[in-house]
């Protein structure tokens, strides 16, 4: 891939806007992403500008026209595994991360193999079920694992109502825990793109406080 900026051009951008220390943090850094979907791929793009510098992404499904109202694909990756849909916007802007990815579906069996080197996941899956299960074999699995987790943010109500809960001691719960899809109420663009907010900047929080060290 050819390169427009350098290394040393991004760092020295950082630099001028934060302190060293919180640089080197985050480059030393290492996040999972289970669900590349409206939750995931926000969250990847956010930590990928606040200059995490390893990302493991997690996704078995491709990208579907229905994803553009909310995901950050393109019309030109549709029907691409979000696996690899995803790495591709990344790079255009952090060309010197670590992206790994992998395209599978999340099961109980696999959880430990998938995640159990990383300090911190971001669950972002789509259906309860699904959540509900991820969530619980990363507390059981992972015993030094925290999770951050994305819970009610359908529909165009107050986004104030989104927040960020601790729930457990590794977990924590973004949203407002209770619209979900269903009787007419969507998933759009702004109160997603805030619970991503909410669980990037909780991420950001647990690097900065040690979580990755």
């Amino acid at each position: 891939m050819q390169e427009s900026i350098s290394k040393e051009e991004l760092d020295r951008a950082f630099d001028a806007r934060f302190p060293k220390e919180m640089q080197v943090k985050l480059h030393n850094a290492k996040v999972a992403i289970a669900g590349l979907g409206g939750l995931g791929s926000n969250i990847a793009v956010m930590l990928t500008r606040s200059g995490v510098g390893k990302l493991f992404l997690v996704d078995f499904d491709v990208v579907d026209v229905t994803n553009l109202n909310r995901q950050m694909y393109l019309i030109p990756q549709l029907g691409k595994p979000k696996a690899e849909a995803l790495p591709e916007i990344l790079y255009q802007i952090n060309p010197y991360a670590t992206y790994e990815s992998v395209c599978i579906k999340v099961t109980p069996e696999n959880v430990k193999e998938l995640f159990a080197e990383y300090p911190i996941v971001c669950e972002a899956f789509d259906r309860p079920d699904q959540k509900a299960m991820l969530v619980q074999e990363l507390l059981t699995q992972c015993p030094e694992t925290i999770v951050v987790s994305g819970n009610g943010m359908a529909g165009y109500e107050d986004a104030n109502e989104i927040r960020t809960r601790q729930m457990m001691r590794r977990l924590y719960v973004c949203g407002d825990q209770s619209t979900d899809v269903g009787a007419g109420i969507g998933l759009i663009a702004p109160r997603v793109s805030v619970c991503a907010g909410h669980e990037a900047n909780k991420v950001l929080q647990l690097i900065m406080q040690g979580a990755c060290e």
